[in-house]
């Protein structure tokens, strides 16, 4: 029997800082996240960061928690309960890191009779700190407790035409009726050294913008390229001319490194400075609306360009659970389930 494991990145219990810092640490103390010596790790991030960043994000995540829970959270089990009224197979759901576990969404598609297993990450881009982390982790945990089980990868979906023309729609929809200076695609950043190490052909990348576009067996694990495709495919679609939209990269942690730019907060700075009054910023790393874009985008990031200048700053949501969304992915999965090899 065939079944389904659809994996987010996840949340804390609560707000409370001590919720917040072990969800810190288990994310943090991932290899594929600050991939330094375990030592290393170890001292960064036990030694100062959960000394110092578990009260600051506690009070970023008082500012967006939703009545009923974490946005990500409730967000991921609202696109779930849609996803499996529409799909022929058992869907369960995990989360990288805190609750629910990837582990008891295993055991429960194991208690549902299912031997193969599709794994699907929630993210539309290829990053060791995002779907590879999922892989491994679920690889392992198959292979601890659930050695019966096959298990199966969904590849990156950024290029794929149905994802891009909902992701369009999403855009168009929110921007029908607004009028405004720039559309900012924010993606989320990583470490430049991790695009080198994802690089399959060890000479591919180049980190100058340009091997982005020339055609390599790279792309398939690269997530600057696979950002920068999604960005112009979208923007083909919706028919923007060129300079009307732009690529910039979020949420970086410049202590363990130099990361992708352009900055995101430095982006939207420059566009208040220049003279834009109305922006909009698209999240599309993210199909679910969480800390990253909520608070750091649709608060931070609109506060500081007001503050110098501009007038608003629109925040596109995620896709979320939109109808068009659960169709697209539902479909997915049917079409794995059904096909026979």
């Amino acid at each position: 029997m065939k079944g389904v494991l659809i994996v987010n990145l996840g949340s804390p219990n609560s707000t409370e800082v001590n919720d917040v810092r072990k969800y810190l640490d288990q994310f943090l103390m991932d290899e594929r996240v600050i991939d330094f010596p375990k030592l290393i790790r170890k001292i960064l991030v036990k030694g100062l960061i959960l000394n110092i960043r578990p009260k600051k994000s506690s009070n970023a995540y008082k500012r967006i928690w939703w009545k009923e829970g974490s946005p990500l959270i409730v967000i991921s089990k609202k696109f779930h309960s849609k996803i499996q009224k529409k799909s022929k197979v058992p869907v369960s759901l995990s989360m990288r890191y805190g609750n629910p576990s990837i582990k008891s969404g295993l055991q429960d598609l194991k208690n549902k009779g299912v031997k193969e297993v599709l794994v699907i990450p929630l993210y539309p881009q290829f990053a060791m700190s995002s779907v590879e982390t999922i892989t491994v982790e679920t690889e392992d945990i198959k292979n601890k407790f659930f050695p019966k089980m096959n298990l199966f990868h969904f590849p990156s979906f950024y290029n794929k035409p149905d994802y891009i023309e909902v992701l369009s729609n999403s855009i168009r929809d929110f921007l029908k009726d607004k009028k405004i200076d720039h559309l900012l695609f924010s993606y989320h950043g990583i470490p430049n050294r991790h695009i080198l190490k994802s690089d399959i052909t060890g000479s591919h990348c180049k980190m100058n913008g340009i091997c982005c576009f020339k055609k390599s067996e790279a792309h398939k694990y690269c997530y600057r390229h696979q950002c920068e495709i999604t960005t112009l495919n979208v923007a083909k679609k919706l028919g923007l001319k060129k300079g009307s939209f732009s690529t910039s990269y979020q949420s970086r942690v410049t202590i363990i490194g130099s990361w992708l730019k352009p900055y995101t907060d430095k982006t939207i700075l420059e566009f208040a400075n220049k003279g834009y009054k109305n922006i909009a910023v698209v999240t599309p790393a993210f199909v679910s609306d969480c800390l990253e874009t909520l608070e750091e985008i649709g608060m931070e990031a609109s506060e500081d360009f007001k503050n110098n200048g501009g007038k608003e700053l629109y925040l596109i949501p995620c896709l979320n659970f939109r109808d068009d969304w659960v169709k697209v992915a539902s479909n997915w999965i049917n079409e794995w389930a059904l096909n026979k090899s």
